[in-house]
């Protein structure tokens, strides 16, 4: 009786183990798990391997081949290296590559509201635009305005607010503004055209030439840490500040649409999350290494570090809200998007006027 005992109790936990690995064999079915095996390209709009931003787009690439156990290879292409920066957008859409690391105001020609998705002029700083993406809304709208090009975004890096840019000559006043040749993308140029500025939209790799040979007066690149890496310092010898122009400029990591709805289930999950630490990380780097970019800049080389003056900036921001209020009424999807964000502004300065704020001063 004991040995049928035994018996019945081994038949029993054969049972029980054969149904739990079917279990196990359903929920990853369920799940859409697969032992796929992708070799992806991703094309970037920065230098490889370019401190922040060119090393942000290869920790993505690297993560995504780590995390996935190397069910998806990424391997990164450089500006200019399969396609020209400002063609990412449309590399990816047709699937020459699988995934773009690059800046959505790159993209107004294309559709009117995708600026607002990267930065806008007195705008969100990047904790902001973190809180507007993941809760309030951004994110739904930023994907609805993608789909019909075969997209698929994400936010994939910040690098804070900016610096206003490095300038060859001083500016005292708006007069200096009129007939000023500046590399300054996205709304950032629409606003200082407004005023009489002449913005040139330039790749990264070309500004410090372009500042060099004088067929630019000014230009805005990132900040401290980047602009010292491109050495414009060298030809440029006044740096101004704040960056009015970008105040959180989020980056995107864009995905064929075609070739990420294809994706298990598992490996959306696992996209998603290595964005967000690579989002999460670039603006960490970005806080640890600006001032001792800034400090190296002003002692070492004796960079004119200095704000914009007062009237400069009221009217900046006066031009800015009505360049953004232009293009809202331009659009129908823009105004939705800039009306959300608006909403969503005011929201979090209400707020950090007793938070960040009030402690930034109490800290002084």
């Amino acid at each position: 009786m004991k040995r049928r005992d035994v018996l019945r109790g081994v038949g029993v936990a054969a049972a029980a183990a054969g149904l739990a690995a079917c279990g196990q064999q359903g929920a990853a079915a369920g799940s859409g798990k697969s032992d796929v095996q992708l070799q992806w390209k991703m094309v970037t709009s920065w230098p490889t391997n370019f401190p922040g931003l060119g090393s942000g787009a290869a920790r993505l690439a690297e993560r995504i081949t780590q995390a996935t156990g190397g069910r998806i290879t990424v391997k990164v292409f450089g500006s200019g290296e399969l396609v020209p920066p400002f063609e990412v957008f449309d590399a990816v859409s047709r699937g020459t590559a699988e995934i773009g690391h690059t800046a959505a105001y790159y993209w107004k020609g294309k559709a009117a509201a995708a600026p607002f998705f990267c930065t806008v002029p007195f705008g969100l700083n990047a904790q902001e635009m973190n809180g507007w993406l993941r809760f309030g809304g951004g994110m739904e709208l930023w994907r609805e305005l993608y789909a019909p090009f075969n997209l698929v975004p994400f936010a994939a890096g910040n690098t804070g607010v900016q610096l206003a840019g490095w300038f060859r000559k001083p500016i005292n006043s708006v007069a200096d503004l009129q007939g000023l040749k500046m590399r300054i993308p996205g709304l950032g140029g629409d606003v200082l055209q407004a005023l009489g500025g002449v913005p040139v939209n330039l790749p990264g790799a070309e500004i410090f030439t372009s500042l060099q040979s004088g067929a630019i007066d000014a230009a805005e690149w990132v900040g401290p840490y980047n602009d010292l890496a491109f050495g414009l310092h060298r030809v440029a010898k006044y740096a101004y500040y704040p960056g009015w122009q970008e105040p959180g400029p989020t980056l995107e990591a864009m995905f064929n649409k075609t070739a990420f709805d294809a994706l298990p289930d598992d490996l959306k999950a696992i996209i998603d999350a290595c964005c967000a630490a690579v989002n999460d990380e670039m603006l960490a780097e970005y806080t640890a290494r600006n001032q001792q970019a800034l400090d190296n800049l002003v002692r070492e080389h004796d960079t004119q570090l200095r704000r914009l003056p007062d009237d400069v900036l009221v009217a900046l921001k006066r031009s800015a809200d009505a360049v953004l209020e232009n293009l809202a009424a331009s659009d129908p999807f823009a105004r939705k998007v800039y009306d959300s964000l608006r909403t969503f502004r005011a929201q979090a300065q209400a707020w950090h006027s007793v938070s960040e704020e009030a402690y930034f001063q109490a800290r002084r």
